[in-house]
């Protein structure tokens, strides 16, 4: 599902901001954007993240902004600007017509500005105090649409259940249909017919079409499907194999079909379910 949550912590020296995005993905796909100072927690704060979802393509982007005006401004990382002038250097002995690095290259080069403001154990916890806040509000946002999704799948259920009580009442009909016009046949082509062929006739026919199980299979996973729905927690992957459930069934149908109604039925069900998939692709 969907979801966007962020959080700032003002320190004496700036600020931390760590957003949080999460667009639909059938799995958890979790992608970090974050500044040097960060790299280092990016494991542990994986481990909150994986911990409390199951689904979706989430970016984690945390960021250190300095106080211009703090008392401690950031210092020069003496050490890489060495190692970064002897690449310079380098790179001009092999390609002599390359520009110099200008200032503003340097002071942009990651990792070159150090605030010595920023212990590690202070950017530790921060850091972890963040992504507990942001990923609460997140998991909210998240289920405000599952909410939204929840009642539109129930839709869907009910929808299908009006469908399956005009499929039933159609078979007895059906078999009487075909049993006069076997007659009818059997009168035209031999002047007479027989009872007994008759009933083998209607017997195989009423086993063809016979697709009792069939809906009584459907409203068994339709009463599932709602009582997952009502239960809540991460039902994405159950769902998902109720659908496959609900396909085979709307397949077997469709097949056993020999009335115009039945037919038509059989593939709005399946499009209802196909709409009910799509739909939870979304759902944790």
């Amino acid at each position: 599902m969907t979801g966007y949550a962020t959080a700032t912590k003002e320190i004496a020296c700036g600020s931390v901001t760590l957003e949080l995005r999460a667009v639909n993905n059938r799995y958890l796909d979790i992608q970090f954007r974050s500044s040097d100072n960060f790299r280092k927690y990016e494991p542990a704060m994986r481990e909150l993240l994986t911990a409390q979802l199951s689904r979706g393509k989430i970016e984690c982007r945390l960021n250190f902004t300095a106080r211009i005006n703090s008392d401690k401004p950031p210092q020069l990382n003496t050490t890489l600007l060495k190692k970064l002038q002897q690449l310079e250097h380098t790179i001009q002995f092999t390609h002599p017509h390359a520009q110099n690095l200008t200032i503003t290259d340097i002071l942009q080069w990651p990792g070159m500005l150090e605030n010595e403001a920023l212990p590690a154990d202070e950017l530790h916890k921060i850091s972890r105090s963040l992504i507990q806040t942001t990923l609460t509000d997140l998991i909210a946002t998240r289920s405000r649409e599952g909410n939204k999704l929840k009642t539109i799948l129930l839709e869907r259920v009910s929808q299908m259940r009006q469908l399956l009580t005009t499929i039933s009442p159609r078979i007895p009909g059906l078999i009487t249909a075909f049993e006069e016009k076997l007659k009818t046949r059997l009168q035209e082509a031999l002047g007479n017919f027989d009872d007994d062929r008759i009933r083998q006739e209607i017997t195989l026919f009423a086993g063809k079409i016979d697709i009792d199980e069939e809906l009584s299979r459907l409203q068994t996973h339709l009463d599932e499907i709602e009582r997952i729905l009502n239960q809540g927690g991460a039902v994405g992957k159950r769902l998902d194999f109720m659908m496959q459930e609900l396909n085979r069934e709307a397949n077997t149908i469709g097949s056993k079909s020999v009335d115009l109604e039945i037919s038509n039925a059989a593939m709005a069900l399946k499009v209802l379910i196909e709409q009910m998939r799509e739909q939870i692709q979304n759902i944790e």
